[in-house]
């Protein structure tokens, strides 16, 4: 009997616990926020726009930034090619060429 008084206890325990969680989530709906504005903004040169229509639209100008720099062409080729071809970035190759030589000479 000691059992059984036991497990109901327990059972009552739990069912209160999932009700009362149900019941607070009922209610729960997105919360708004506002971001932060941009500071970070692409080196000026020849090419920034390209690559500011292209890049900037999966991440920041500060992932460019965080690059080792002065890499070369090499480098930033290769970086391109595996945005388009890993990543699946849908940028044509005039626009993969001018982007590699902003870089190159811009980072």
């Amino acid at each position: 009997m000691i059992r059984s008084a036991s497990r109901i206890a327990r059972s009552s325990v739990v069912a209160l616990f999932l009700i009362s969680s149900w019941h607070g989530s009922a209610g729960a709906g997105p919360v708004p926020y506002d971001l932060p504005q941009d500071t970070a903004k692409l080196r000026p040169g020849p090419g920034a726009e390209v690559a500011e229509a292209n890049c900037l639209t999966c991440h920041s100008p500060d992932y460019i930034a965080m690059q080792p720099p002065k890499k070369g062409y090499a480098f930033w080729t290769a970086e391109v090619t595996k945005m388009i071809k890993v990543y699946g970035a849908p940028i044509e190759e005039s626009d993969a060429k001018a982007i590699a030589d902003y870089l190159a000479a811009s980072y």
